[in-house]
This record gives C-alpha cells, sequence and structure tokens, in this order.
C-alpha cells in the first residue's frame, strides 16, 4: 500500500515537472519583427559631467538589437512591409559614472549605461504591447590591471547587455 502512495507520488511530481521551458513565450501569431529607426532623443545641451557624446549611437543600438534577434532566433527580422511586430525606440540617454577611486581620487573603474526609450506594436491592429520608458543596458569596466579595456570595448558590452534585455523582453515576458 505504502509503495503504491510513493510511486503515485513520484508519477505526479514527474509529470508536474519544474515549469523550466527553453522555447519562446511569444503567441505564436509572431513571428517576424521590424525595429524601427532610433530616434537620438540625448539633451546634450545640458551640462552634464557623466553623459558621453558616441557619433551614430542610436544607429549602433538599432543594429544590436537587429542582430540579436537574428542571434536569438525566435522571431525573424522583417522589413517594414509586413512585419507582425513593430519595435519603436528612441536613445534617451549614454552615461559614464565613476565606481571606484584609489587613495589620490583616481578613478579606477567606470559603469557605462546606456538607456532607451521602447515601445512594442502589433503592425496589423497598431495595439500597443507594451512600453518601456527607461531600458537600460549597462557595463563596468576598469582602466588598469589585467581587466582593464577601452572605452569603445566598454560601449560594445552595453550595447550586447541592452540588446539581450530588448530580446528578452520581447520573447519570454509574455
Amino acid at each position: 500500500m505504502m509503495t503504491r502512495f510513493i510511486a503515485s507520488l513520484l508519477l505526479m511530481a514527474s509529470l508536474a515537472g519544474c515549469g523550466y521551458t527553453t522555447g519562446s513565450l511569444l503567441p505564436p501569431k509572431y513571428k517576424k519583427i521590424y525595429v524601427d529607426a532610433f530616434k537620438n532623443k540625448i539633451a546634450y545641451v545640458e551640462s552634464t559631467d557623466n553623459r558621453l557624446y558616441v557619433p551614430g549611437l542610436e544607429t549602433t543600438v538599432r543594429s544590436s538589437i537587429i542582430d540579436r534577434f537574428l542571434f536569438d532566433g525566435n522571431l525573424k527580422v522583417a522589413d517594414a512591409s509586413n512585419p507582425d511586430l513593430i519595435l519603436h525606440g528612441s536613445l534617451v540617454d549614454i552615461a559614464q559614472d565613476d565606481l571606484r577611486q584609489d587613495v589620490n581620487q583616481n578613478v579606477q573603474e567606470y559603469r557605462i549605461r546606456i538607456v532607451v526609450s521602447l515601445a512594442m506594436e502589433d503592425a496589423q491592429t497598431h495595439t500597443l504591447l507594451w512600453r518601456e520608458p527607461s531600458f537600460t543596458g549597462e557595463t563596468t569596466y576598469f582602466l588598469s590591471g589585467p581587466q582593464s579595456e577601452s572605452q569603445s570595448a566598454a560601449i560594445d558590452a552595453a550595447l550586447t547587455d541592452l540588446a539581450t534585455r530588448v530580446v528578452d523582453r520581447t520573447v519570454e515576458n509574455w
């Protein structure tokens, strides 16, 4: 009697599973996405000590997101004529913050943050599916030592982080 009870519990536990899936949570009707051109809305006129200027960053952000959708494979990247989804975006900020200083107040480590505003639209119904007004990708980097890297390499890492988060938000948060 006890062995049947234990066997029943084991069977129910194995059928229940843990709920983990490696697939997308996208509704099946969404197969193609168009990533609209990003607008640069950074107010460079405002004086801030930590804001960076990177020419053409809005184009690089869009390219990084498209590349990540291609790498992910859950959505095909389409042109503007026939997508199921349209991702609209604006570059809101890029900043570099001091994280760590030595005893002489020399900066040893920085954080770079790239902030975008995003809106996902159903292309057929023109319904807003989600909006993220302050979506961030970031990285840290050291100026010296074995983990040192250049500012441009850190910007690339922040772009990769941003693109990964955008794709994850698109395919997993339904």
